[in-house]
């Protein structure tokens, strides 16, 4: 008794705190909230189901897999969306079920930044970030960068497209609007 009670308390706290102002403003955002992306983990519970609660991985093709559900597409779907989609497909098994999804790790939202900089690697993005605080979480750039020939690889539409970036020009204090906030996939590449 005292555990259902508690799991229906933070529910109801859950409710009125979603969608989270710090998942809200990170990289992955749509107008409604954080896109979920894959490799996301995301905890999942239907009340008084015990057997119907854990953590559920997105998939590399974005899609999860949840008892009764099935199989979900859940990579670029906001939290409320996924948890209305859960909720109308137990409508089958369970009558009136009220289903909780929350972010439990961020992993998906990465970016990459690769070449002449002290720590190469990817990076998530817990909150939006632009390619100068990008290259800060890599290190810096070594002294044989070519700092005004940075580009920032971005696939849109299935497309890959390059967009330049000229550190010098920060550095100056200069057209500071090509400081772009990286989206999830991009690599900043430091030649």
């Amino acid at each position: 008794m005292h555990i259902r009670f508690s799991c229906l308390i933070g529910m109801l706290l859950f409710s009125f705190m979603a969608p989270w102002p710090s998942i809200a403003a990170s990289a992955g955002t749509t107008s409604s909230g954080y896109a979920v992306q894959s490799g996301d983990i995301l905890t999942i519970s239907v009340w008084k189901e015990k057997d119907l609660q854990g953590d559920v991985l997105v998939r590399p093709d974005g899609g999860l897999s949840f008892p009764l559900v099935g199989n979900l597409q859940a990579a670029g779907k906001t939290v409320p969306e996924i948890q209305k989609e859960i909720t109308h497909r137990l409508v089958k098994y369970i009558p009136d079920p009220v289903v909780s999804v929350a972010v439990k790790h961020i992993v998906g939202n990465v970016v990459y930044v690769i070449g002449k900089v002290n720590k190469p690697g990817q990076f998530v993005m817990t909150s939006k970030i632009d390619i100068v605080q990008a290259l800060s979480m890599a290190g810096g750039m070594t002294p044989y960068a070519s700092v005004n020939s940075i580009k920032v690889l971005r696939r849109e539409n299935g497309k890959l497209k390059a967009i330049p970036f000229e550190y010098g020009d920060i550095e100056k204090g200069e057209n500071l609007s090509q400081d772009i906030i990286l989206k999830s996939g991009d690599v900043v590449v430091v030649p």
